[in-house]
């Protein structure tokens, strides 16, 4: 009797051991349940596929000196040389002054940028009357939902020489012409982050919208009962509930700060503000069509696999200073 109980607990041991793989029979159990689900999942995986995995194979370029009239696997191989170049030679633009700017507007966007959506969610999740606050949601919203080519337009028009913008900063003694035109580095770097702030701020908010309605709304009440005005609520109840969301946004937004830019820098900078206004998407798109000379297949591959391998590493640092301090994370 003893030997048949302990060959049952190893054998229980083993099964706990042993994972659990789902056999044919469960995965044609949960295809006729879901089968819609796995129906849409196809173009799905299809777009990825074709458009995203397909298309890495272009990696190797950055280790080759590419020929525009000749195949991708007859290109001679140089190793790092593109990486050497692109750090050392100025030619078609400045890499490391392209990647001073990502950095900057990046750093302005995740401090300000980040911060301006959720204190517009808390503004609006104060807003009692329904009819008031979807009014303000659906006015913050538009910008998103609006081409970046039109909205690129907009700014241009306010910042030009005789813009609105333009004008109101003469009358506290401003003295240039257009913004976009000015050489100074902190000014496209506004320009461009108030651009950003005004198209992405309400749709960003979504996120913490829902989560500060998902609030227990007896801390509330228990608080103000204590004698909490709204602004000591907001602080000690609202923004450690939504903490976990507010950190998975912040590793999300760290993880992508080096694809900063591309569409509004593209349709906002000019020739004379390239030193302040060239980011690494412009600088890659640059060495890709020739821009100003020639094309660098070989420098543009080598830039955006740079830019590929340091935002993975980016978001793995984030993520885990988030489960360190939040004790949350994505992975």
């Amino acid at each position: 009797m003893t030997e048949i109980v302990t060959e049952c607990s190893q054998a229980a041991k083993r099964a706990e051991k042993t994972p659990c793989l789902p056999n044919k029979e469960s995965w044609k159990r949960d295809f006729k349940k879901n089968w819609v689900m796995y129906l849409i999942f196809i173009p799905c995986a299809i777009y990825l596929i074709v458009f995203h995995y397909v298309p890495m194979i272009g990696v190797v370029m950055s280790f080759q000196e590419v020929n525009a009239t000749a195949q991708m696997f007859g290109d001679k191989w140089v190793g790092f040389d593109n990486f050497v170049r692109m750090f050392t030679t100025s030619a078609n633009g400045n890499f490391l002054l392209a990647l001073r700017n990502t950095f900057i507007m990046a750093f302005m966007n995740i401090t300000i940028g980040f911060l301006f959506p959720i204190v517009l969610a808390l503004l609006v999740s104060e807003v009692k009357n329904k009819y008031v606050k979807r009014t303000v949601q659906t006015v913050t919203y538009m910008p998103y939902f609006i081409s970046a080519v039109i909205i690129c337009s907009l700014v241009r028009e306010f910042v030009d020489t005789d813009g609105a913008v333009t004008a109101l900063l003469k009358a506290f003694g401003y003295q240039g012409g257009s913004l976009l035109e000015n050489e100074k580095p902190p000014v496209f770097w506004l320009v461009y982050l108030f651009t950003d702030i005004w198209q992405n701020a309400g749709y960003a908010s979504i996120v913490f919208v829902a989560a500060i309605a998902n609030v227990d709304k007896d801390l509330y009440e228990a608080a103000a009962m204590d004698g909490a005005n709204r602004l000591r609520r907001a602080w000690s109840i609202t923004l450690p509930s939504i903490l976990p969301i507010v950190v998975m946004m912040f590793t999300i937004k760290v993880g992508t700060m080096l694809g900063i830019g591309f569409d509004k820098v593209i349709l906002l900078y000019n020739p004379g503000v390239y030193d302040t206004a060239d980011c690494l998407y412009s600088y890659t798109y640059r060495m890709t069509t020739g821009e100003g000379g020639y094309a660098d297949f070989g420098l543009s591959a080598a830039s955006g696999l740079f830019q590929s391998v340091v935002s993975v590493v980016l978001l793995f640092i984030s993520n885990m200073l988030s489960r360190m301090v939040a004790k949350t994370s994505l992975f």
